[in-house]
């Protein structure tokens, strides 16, 4: 009789695409399906859901987790809780830096070209407001997405409003001029997966109107600006995934506008084989796979 031992049985690797409830996410059903097409088993999950069992997926994959500027804390507390039980990508340490916008004086101090910005805490003085000669005005609160809480407009007393009304919730209001050139050019997106750049989009403006977002081929000077950002936002291979959102200035410059690195919509119906893309840079980063460190090139679609 044989004594050889059998070995034992691999289990499929499973991946977790964190979402939340009550949302349209036109990108989640070609992601699980470009997983699938690499043999990977792949499922939508509410991440806070509390009968998931996180430590049963070797990889959770925060995707459109979009209603986290309600419950942020709970948020950054389950991403500390997921990442004690497996990988979470982008990291939990990202996750808290990058929801709240603060990140953008950081960067800026850091000498990277940002729009400029006036931040309001609660209890700071509000004159800078009222002094500022640009002749529109967009106020919002650091933690937001989807243009909620923020307002555009010329009048002085209407943004001093907004400002008292976000400190008195005990938010910070960050004051920003309103940039017409969007209307005209838009944002340029430029999206990275698994360190790599992949495509870019140009993206009509939120607040007034605007045309379709389409793919676009972004110019030398937004793209090395985008490398640069990543370059000082994040260690080497430490994202899966991020949006580098620019504008041009008055003066012709690229600025930043906004890094999303925790749930950005990333544009994959703009770019043909972005799904398995992701799905790709995903796999790169389950167990038995070595990491890979990010290698800022243009890709085209």
């Amino acid at each position: 009789m044989s004594t050889a031992l059998h070995p034992p049985v691999r289990r499929p690797q499973r991946v977790a695409y964190a979402t939340c409830r009550g949302v349209e996410d036109v990108e989640a059903m070609p992601v699980l399906a470009a997983f699938a097409r690499l043999g990977v088993s792949a499922e939508a999950v509410f991440w806070n859901d509390p009968g998931v069992d996180w430590a049963g997926y070797d990889l959770v994959l925060v995707r459109s987790v979009w209603d986290y500027i309600l419950y942020r804390a709970e948020f950054l507390a389950w991403s500390r809780r997921v990442s004690a039980l497996t990988r979470l990508a982008n990291p939990a340490r990202v996750l808290e830096r990058n929801t709240d916008k603060t990140y953008l004086r950081e960067l800026a101090a850091a000498g990277l070209p940002v729009v400029p910005t006036l931040w309001v805490a609660p209890g700071d003085p509000v004159d800078g407001v009222a002094a500022v000669d640009w002749p529109e005005l967009v106020v919002k609160p650091t933690v937001s997405s989807g243009a909620r809480d923020t307002v555009r407009t010329a009048d002085r007393a209407a943004a001093l409003a907004q400002v008292a009304a976000l400190t008195a919730a005990g938010r910070t209001a960050m004051v920003q001029p309103y940039l017409a050139m969007v209307e005209d050019e838009g944002e340029t997106s430029l999206l990275y997966l698994g360190g790599e750049f992949s495509h870019a989009v140009r993206r009509g403006p939120m607040l007034g109107g605007g045309f379709a977002d389409v793919a676009r081929e972004p110019d030398a000077d937004q793209l090395a600006l985008a490398d640069r950002v990543l370059a000082v936002a994040a260690e080497p291979g430490e994202l899966l995934y991020a949006r580098v959102d620019l504008v041009r200035l008055a003066d012709g410059s690229p600025a930043l506008i906004e890094l999303e690195l925790t749930e950005p919509r990333l544009f994959l119906a703009l770019c043909p084989d972005g799904p398995d893309r992701l799905a790709a840079a995903a796999c790169a980063l389950l167990p038995g796979t070595p990491d890979r460190a990010p290698v800022f090139h243009r890709r085209d679609c």
